[in-house]
């Protein structure tokens, strides 16, 4: 059986944009990115992620509104390498009757029937139901509080998770 995938954002589990505006979380190092024209977006990244991530034994995905620009910003700096990514091209920020978050199809789409894990800071139980309902296989929607980012009990439940499946 083929591993897991594990669905990655950016914004919320990787960078705890929403921790006190002064106040780095320890651990993390700032780096300011450039994504368009004018002011750049300050970025707090833990370098120690990308072997966690790596060492949980997932098939790594980005799946954040940074899309391929994760590779050049994200990856080198938490150790990780050159990741697929989920396009969402068409979709960004499209607001659905059902309140289904507007990455949720797409991530189902892309994981085509394999059991995933997606990190977040944005699910709802709306998107608990979507995935239920239209992906075959198991799957956990892990929400990341933005204010702290990946924390050891994420790291542990996303181990277990991955661990069932192979029970």
């Amino acid at each position: 059986m083929s591993r897991p995938l594990l669905f990655l954002d950016v914004d919320g589990p990787l960078n705890p944009y929403a921790a006190q505006r002064e106040r780095r979380p320890a651990g993390y190092t700032t780096i300011r990115v450039a994504l368009e024209p004018g002011r750049p977006l300050r970025v707090w990244l833990h370098p120690g992620h990308g072997r966690a991530l790596l060492a949980l034994g997932y098939d790594l995905c980005w799946a954040t509104t940074w899309m391929d620009a994760a590779n050049r910003w994200i990856a080198p700096v938490i150790g990780l390498p050159e990741l697929p990514w989920v396009d969402f091209t068409g979709a960004l920020f499209a607001e659905r009757p059902d309140g289904v978050h507007w990455k949720t199809e797409r991530i189902v789409a892309h994981a085509g029937g394999r059991p995933f894990a997606w990190v977040d800071d944005e699910q709802s139980p709306a998107d608990e139901v979507f995935v239920a309902a239209r992906h075959p296989a198991p799957a956990l929607l892990r929400h990341v509080d933005p204010r702290l980012g990946l924390r050891e009990p994420d790291f542990e439940a996303l181990a277990e998770f991955a661990a069932d499946l192979d029970a």
